[in-house]
């Protein structure tokens, strides 16, 4: 049974390290009005080295005429290719699809916005790789379009997930754990909030490191906890879990950037993402209390978990220090 489980966490540290903590990086496109009927497009692929990427590329209307030469190039892990195209109608209510989508396993962030400031957000996914350009995106359509993108950001941020995972081995009971959830929810509300308007801004690689480090510090408490030792962390775990929270929020926010904001509904978009974080964030939770509960309520899950705790506990404080070392190189 114990050769089984360090099996599996061999294979979850292996995934997550290849995954990285966001590496299922969506495809961005933005088509932006800046003329009468003239718009600028920018398309961003995810690139494979230097010189390869996934082959995605835009089929814009038949209709849209290009109006200057498309300019490409290999920039911070993507391809990008930014053009200019003419459309009598302004596009509205011609559809736009994203070839080659259906056949990755990524996803598509599309940003259209006017020169009167209505923007319009979509997420395209392999089965479902085209929209239609809407004059204006109605609340209902944001929300939805910001919560999804929240809880698939939370789903898919393996760093963020080891973090809780690491919270759930440390805090005992469930008051305590409710209490120190809501310090972490609180905590990264407000960075996500401040750094998604503009009013703190900090370099995104550095961010990404501390965050590592954060969950090294989790996974070493509860090393320690496993051996009988109680630590100012499992004391008063809202207290610490609190800095580390605002931490983890500067990382929401770097990806709700990257998808951008609709000038018109930032409060609405800035909420629905926040609520899409939340659901994702106690549907893991959730997920793993009633996992432990099941063990438990076999013969001899009790003292698995307690074995599995440990090992547990290594291997996210591992996986941790790997991204630490990763990312701390790479803006060195």
């Amino acid at each position: 049974m114990m050769r089984a489980i360090c099996a599996i966490m061999i294979l979850l540290c292996s995934v997550c390290g290849r995954g990285n903590a966001h590496e299922l990086r969506p495809a961005y496109l933005e088509i932006r009005q800046s003329g009468n009927d003239v718009f600028d497009v920018l398309w961003k692929v995810p690139a494979l080295g230097d010189q390869f990427r996934l082959a995605l590329d835009v089929d814009l209307p038949d209709d849209a005429v290009a109006v200057a030469e498309r300019r490409a190039t290999f920039a911070n892990g993507s391809f990008v290719t930014r053009w200019q195209v003419r459309h009598a109608r302004l596009l509205a209510g011609k559809s736009i699809t994203i070839s080659g989508l259906d056949s990755t396993l990524t996803d598509a962030l599309v940003r259209v916005e006017w020169t009167d400031g209505g923007t319009q957000v979509v997420r395209l996914t392999p089965t479902r790789p085209s929209f239609q350009i809407e004059p204006r995106q109605s609340a209902l359509m944001v929300a939805v379009t910001y919560g999804w993108m929240g809880i698939e950001h939370i789903l898919t941020g393996y760093d963020h997930l080891l973090f809780l995972f690491g919270l759930l081995l440390i805090v005992p009971g469930l008051r305590a754990l409710a209490g120190t959830i809501t310090a972490f929810t609180v905590a990264h509300s407000i960075t996500l909030a401040l750094s998604s308007l503009g009013a703190v801004h900090l370099p995104r690689p550095p961010i990404e490191a501390m965050i590592a480090l954060s969950i090294m510090i989790v996974a070493t408490e509860a090393v320690k906890m496993s051996r009988g030792e109680i630590g100012i962390t499992v004391r008063y775990p809202w207290a610490v879990v609190f800095p580390f929270g605002l931490l983890h929020g500067l990382g929401f926010a770097g990806a709700l950037l990257d998808a951008g904001l609709p000038q018109h509904d930032v409060p609405l978009a800035l909420f629905a993402f926040n609520v899409g974080v939340e659901c994702g964030q106690l549907a893991f939770i959730a997920a793993l209390l009633g996992g432990a509960r099941f063990v438990r309520s076999v013969r001899s899950g009790r003292p698995l978990l307690l074995k599995a705790r440990s090992i547990v506990s290594y291997g996210i404080g591992v996986m941790a220090g790997f991204w630490l070392i990763e990312r701390s190189l790479g803006f060195l």
